[in-house]
């Protein structure tokens, strides 16, 4: 029976160097292992890297490639593109244990011991020498990159107190203390946001991805680290605030480059997955129109003029407005005592604050101003998904004037009423106020005869905010929600008539404000 086929609980049963070796046991290097386990998973058709949606054909097979030829990683795209969340995978393609021996600080291998505890330990106690169990999860380390990080942090250093503890000379390497990269031996080693390490600090790292050791102070110390690198990097960093050294990037193996989910389908499926609705929430029923409409935001928002490209717009910012509308939806719940509530397209408004803090943007959408951009952006995400349910009104202007207008019947209605829509409102409120619209029951039932209940109060809403959006009605913001009127009365009340001047002379002004005889 080989050494692999062993299982957990038989394998834990080995406490000895001794039984190690009666086990046949074999030093494997990470790199073969990642390997190994690798090519296991693909062959039985497991997936590697669950719950990571849009790279099946692009980004997945690059970094598996990498992992056969065993390569260091490093994972670059914008901000919100899942690089750390592979990196964290990773760990399912190591073994679930391995051995180590006890006590020694750099996790060394039985029977390749690397420090100087392990080697003496081993040489005193021979086949008798103790060994433990390393769990997978122990041998991942992350470490963010920071501008105040130091080669002490990642290499080590020789430390004064341990040297004055154990009454050592300065010349004996054992008063080192080691940092986070030699007590990664035999596991995966990730730095995130690698730009924002220091030159001189990169440096330290090219000894230890090229030929394996490390130097510190004035050591002779070679130690061929067994490491697994994977780094993380965003494009706008090479430019903005720092850079990745040219002899790093050539000592990286591989580069992949990220991107964001490449339809909205994709977006959906990661938003449902990460957003985490709260004990209690389910009090609210959502439809698909608000997810989609939630991924549009983003869509739009990756796409337009006033947000900063180079940043790009994060997957975290469709998670937390789907968090925001469940939020909203419940907040109206809990304020009128319903025990059950239905998303409203108003409640679309409450995700404002998880995209102000979110985009990046550049000097015309700083005049505009974070809250103006984001009202923008939900106000382009519901026009393009209004003509995914309802006719273009564009085209149905230049259709021949005889041909009936859907939307005719509400624009008249409103042509002598407004609608004050305010987000508290109650759900028989709600249904009251857009029941009392003329035509839009029809309008809505003409095209989605198949809707009912709440679903249809939703889409009559639906249909007012579209018709906003292109002009048929108007639609102001008021404290509490919104207002819907005819959009003619909304122009006129936006212009300014000075009575003063109106009493002064028998002038008149046009609607343009200047004046005429």
């Amino acid at each position: 029976m080989s050494y692999h086929s062993l299982s957990v609980s038989d394998k834990l049963t080995i406490t000895t160097l001794g039984q190690l070796k009666a086990a046949g046991y074999q030093p494997e290097s990470i790199k073969d292992e990642l390997r190994r386990n690798l090519i296991t998973k693909m062959r039985s058709g497991e997936e590697v890297f669950p719950g990571v949606y849009g790279y099946e054909d692009t980004v997945i097979p690059d970094v598996e490639r990498a992992l056969l030829s065993r390569h260091h990683i490093n994972l670059l795209g914008l901000r919100g593109q899942a690089k750390t969340r592979i990196a964290r995978l990773m760990i399912y393609l190591l073994d679930e244990y391995i051995p180590v021996v006890e006590g020694s600080e750099l996790n060394d291998d039985p029977l390749q011991p690397l420090s100087r505890y392990a080697v003496d330990l081993i040489a005193e106690k021979g086949d008798e020498t103790p060994v433990i169990w390393l769990h997978r999860d122990e041998r991942y380390t992350e470490k963010l990159a920071t501008p105040d990080v130091s080669v002490a942090d990642l290499i080590g250093d020789a430390d004064p107190i341990k040297a004055a503890t154990l009454k050592l000379p300065y010349s004996d390497e054992r008063v080192i203390h080691f940092g986070l990269i030699p007590r990664s031996h035999r596991g995966i080693f990730v730095i995130n946001e690698l730009p924002d390490l220091q030159a001189r600090i990169q440096v330290s790292l090219f000894n230890i991805l090229q030929e394996g050791d490390i130097q510190i102070r004035g050591f002779k110390l070679r130690l061929p680290l067994d490491i697994q690198f994977v780094f993380t990097a965003n494009p706008e960093d090479y430019t903005n605030r720092g850079s990745i050294v040219t002899p790093l990037k050539d000592r990286i193996d591989s580069q992949i480059l990220t991107h964001y989910p490449r339809t909205l389908e994709i977006g959906k499926r990661i938003t449902r997955q990460e957003a985490k609705v709260k004990e209690g929430q389910e009090i609210v029923s959502i439809n698909e129109v608000t997810e989609d409409l939630i991924e549009q935001i983003a869509i739009e928002a990756r796409q337009s003029e006033y947000v900063d490209a180079k940043s790009g717009v994060s997957a975290r910012m469709t998670i937390s407005a789907y968090e925001n509308l469940v939020s909203a939806a419940e907040r109206r719940a809990l304020l009128n005592s319903e025990e059950r509530t239905y998303v409203r397209l108003a409640d679309l408004y409450g995700v404002i604050p998880a995209i102000t803090g979110k985009v990046e943007l550049v000097y015309e959408g700083e005049v505009e101003g974070p809250y103006i951009v984001a009202m923008n952006l939900v106000s382009k995400a519901i026009k393009t998904q209004f003509l995914q349910y309802f006719p273009d009104p564009e085209k149905l202007k230049k259709q021949i004037k005889n041909k009936k207008n859907p939307f005719q019947k509400v624009q008249t209605w409103f042509g002598e009423h407004s609608l004050d829509l305010l987000s508290d409102l109650s759900d028989k409120d709600y249904q009251n106020r857009l029941l009392a619209i003329d035509g839009l029951d029809d309008l809505v039932e003409e095209f989605h005869p198949e809707l009912t209940g709440d679903e249809k109060f939703f889409f009559m809403e639906f249909a007012l905010h579209g018709m906003a959006e292109f002009s048929l009605i108007s639609k102001k913001p008021l404290d509490k929600g919104l207002q819907f009127k005819d959009l003619t009365d909304s122009l006129i009340a936006g212009m300014n008539f000075d009575d003063d001047d109106e009493e002064e002379d028998d002038d008149e002004e046009d609607f343009g404000g200047r004046r005429r005889r």
